[in-house]
């Protein structure tokens, strides 16, 4: 399933998509650029005044993380649905952002790997989300390519995936009110953008093998 819409209203599909209790599979299109912020995030941070020279809209998400500007250009987007009798639901939290996590490390190929650790921090990953690495997210050499969020409820599980199409830290520093030359320091090394035709092959990749999958490994 595809859709296409304001942040803010395909954040609000995910939470009804969650209710449905059948897996489901949805790639998910923003109409303009829009920097989420993570569920207990305060907006003391958030220049405002850049999102409107930027044109940027603010939204907010339930699932965990900090701030990810999402648009056409920044993010792919994929939401899976598991409900809690699904052949892939996994109660472990960290197990189950793994078995996402190489579905889409199969989907990159030989090039991605898993992070298999505990939640890595940074100095900026408490308000910038790829500027951490939590536990199934991908790399290339290193760098965040996808992250992973999750919102849990008694009928199942959300797992929300960005993958990243164009890293612009900078636009980060300037909207988030960070300190001068973040973006050119730390931040500019932890994550990469794979461009947009790569990322909607690798997306046709994960979707295909998502929804092939019968059972998860022990």
């Amino acid at each position: 399933m595809r859709s296409h819409g304001c942040a803010d209203d395909l954040h609000s599909q995910s939470g009804e998509a969650l209710a449905i209790r059948r897996r489901q599979i949805r790639v998910l299109t923003p109409s303009q650029r829009a920097l989420v912020l993570g569920p207990s995030q305060k907006t003391d941070a958030v220049d405002f005044e850049a999102l409107e020279r930027r044109h940027v809209g603010l939204a907010r998400r339930r699932s965990g993380g900090s701030a990810v500007l999402v648009g056409p250009q920044e993010i792919l987007w994929v939401d899976v649905v598991v409900p809690s009798g699904d052949p892939l639901w996994q109660a472990d939290v960290s197990r189950a952002a793994r078995w996402i996590g190489g579905c889409w490390a199969v989907s990159f190929g030989s090039e991605a790997d898993v992070w298999h650790g505990a939640m890595r921090h940074t100095p900026w990953s408490r308000t910038v989300c790829f500027a951490g690495l939590g536990p199934g997210e991908v790399t290339i050499a290193g760098r965040k390519v996808v992250g992973i969020s999750q919102r849990r409820t008694q009928q199942g599980a959300l797992f929300q995936s960005a993958v990243m199409l164009s890293w612009q830290p900078d636009d980060y520093e300037e909207m988030l009110k960070l300190p001068a030359g973040a973006a050119t320091g730390e931040l500019d090394a932890v994550a990469v953008g794979i461009g947009v035709q790569r990322g909607r092959q690798v997306a046709d990749a994960f979707v295909k093998h998502v929804a092939d999958l019968e059972t998860l490994e022990p």
